[in-house]
């Protein structure tokens, strides 16, 4: 008969986990779970990925959401490119409403983000969401940007359509990397201010309200449609606290080489998105209860 296996002595290194140099042995030592900061940037890209695999089952709201930019390049903008009534320093109206309509479709697909927030709520998903060891601002940001890459593909749509109607933008990839980023963390910010939004007023119709009566003004109230140098005194100020304004700076300056401010605007999105994250965050318990 064989020998039964004797059992390893107590204080050896296999009891202990190790190989015979002192080095733990993977196959015997389970690895120790990241905490803190180092677990922040995969939950981030995990619940990007989930927001964004939900595209998968309905793309329904890309292509009806390409509708209305189409809308604003072909009719608004052929018309006033023809009227001439807008001074654009030279530049046709069309190349200059561009951006701005880039940037308008942007904010209309994240304005309305917390509705979505609020739908996970009433499912119970956000709940169960929560009890999770992710953290709560890695919840909000993965949402954020997930809206963001939404944004970044309506951007592509108007950009061909922009191409097809000939505007002439550029196609340089590292200012379309700037684009990106630009389109990316404004949608970050204005999907943000939705779930804040959420967080106050906690239902979907007084969500729709709201979003509904500041989605215009935000528009409006930017250089997305004329210079700002036309508006009114109280509207120039206006524009200078509406982020989107900054968005449309960065967007006209890239594609068509137009005078900007790159590092001030890319600092006002960037501390923009990073309030809005904390905002939304510091809500999201009072949304779940």
């Amino acid at each position: 008969m064989s020998e039964a296996p004797v059992a390893p002595r107590p204080g050896s290194a296999d009891a202990a986990g190790l190989v015979p140099d002192g080095r733990p042995d993977p196959l015997l030592t389970p690895p120790r779970a990241r905490t803190g900061w180092r677990v922040l940037p995969a939950r981030v890209v995990a619940m990007c990925v989930v927001e964004l695999q939900k595209l998968r089952h309905d793309r329904t709201e890309l292509y009806t959401r390409a509708i209305q930019p189409a809308l604003w390049l072909l009719i608004f903008g052929e018309t006033f490119t023809r009227l001439k009534a807008i001074p654009t320093g030279g530049t046709p109206y069309i190349d200059y409403l561009a951006p701005g309509i880039i940037a308008q479709s942007a904010m209309f697909i994240a304005i309305f983000y917390g509705i979505q927030i609020i739908w996970e709520r009433d499912a119970g998903i956000l709940t169960k969401l929560l009890v999770t060891p992710t953290p709560r601002a890695a919840l909000i940001t993965g949402k954020a940007f997930a809206s963001g890459v939404k944004a970044l593909i309506q951007a592509v749509v108007v950009i061909v359509i922009a191409a097809l109607l000939g505007v002439a933008l550029t196609w340089n990839p590292l200012r379309l990397l700037g684009v990106a980023v630009a389109v990316i963390l404004g949608s970050a910010f204005f999907s943000c201010l939705s779930m804040t939004i959420a967080g106050i007023v906690l239902t979907r119709d007084r969500l729709m309200g709201i979003g509904q009566a500041i989605t215009m003004p935000l528009f409006f109230g930017s250089n997305a449609l004329y210079p700002v140098a036309l508006m009114p005194g109280w509207l120039q100020a206006v524009s200078t606290a509406n982020p989107l304004s900054y968005q449309v700076d960065v967007l006209r300056g890239l594609l068509l080489g137009t005078p900007h401010h790159l590092a001030l605007d890319y600092a006002v999105l960037l501390l923009a998105a990073a309030a809005g994250i904390t905002a939304a965050s510091s809500l999201l318990g009072r949304l779940a209860r």
